[in-house]
């Protein structure tokens, strides 16, 4: 007879996720084992087999559920009837809001994806790839004298997921009003920036 699946499966599994993230950021990747994520989550090394088989699987599900919900997050923005300099506005303030309570995930996005097959990092690179491409017209929308500068674009738009990730890193316990006034800046000093080009 098949097991049953208890009525808190996917709050458990959420818990486990973020507690996993917690040891793979602190502890790496290679140094973390199931009996340590087990002990992190507060449950017994066979339970935590009971939702994943490996630690390789809970990487891989805690990369697909942060890219994936903040790429929809963020591509899904309601945008139409924005000034190009108000959905730039919009769209770097949600990036911001979007990280917040993330550090965990997004330091294991940076440490953690080469530990995955090939095929796993390709759908977590085309999800990157897919929010890096959304916010990347969006900027390109308030310059268009630029559009056609391909490499240029691209380099402007890293530019600023490097000012956002910089955020990240250095103020990552920052509420929401000390979010919306870095995005602010950023935002000002890449439109300020555009017109100089």
């Amino acid at each position: 007879m098949a097991r049953t699946i208890a009525k808190d499966h996917d709050e458990k599994r959420r818990q486990i996720l973020k507690s996993a993230a917690k040891v793979f950021a602190k502890e790496g990747f290679d140094r973390a084992s199931m009996a340590l994520l087990a002990r992190e989550c507060g449950i017994s090394k066979a339970n935590i087999y009971h939702y994943y088989e490996s630690k390789d699987a809970i990487l891989f599900d805690i990369l697909d559920t942060y890219l994936a919900g903040l790429r929809t997050r963020i591509c899904d923005l309601p945008l139409s009837g924005l000034t190009p300099e108000n959905r730039l506005r919009r769209v770097i303030s949600e990036v911001l809001m979007a990280y917040q309570g993330q550090d965990h995930e997004h330091q294991v996005q940076v440490n953690g994806l080469g530990a995955l097959p090939e095929d796993q990092q390709a759908l977590l690179r085309r999800y990157q790839r897919d929010l890096v491409q959304f916010v990347g017209k969006v900027i390109a929308d308030c310059a268009p004298g630029l559009r056609d500068d391909k490499a240029k674009m691209r380099a402007v738009t890293m530019s600023v997921f490097g000012m956002l990730n910089w955020y990240y890193m250095w103020n990552s316990g920052a509420g929401k009003s000390a979010r919306e006034e870095y995005a602010g800046l950023v935002c000002d000093l890449t439109l300020n920036g555009l017109r100089g080009l």
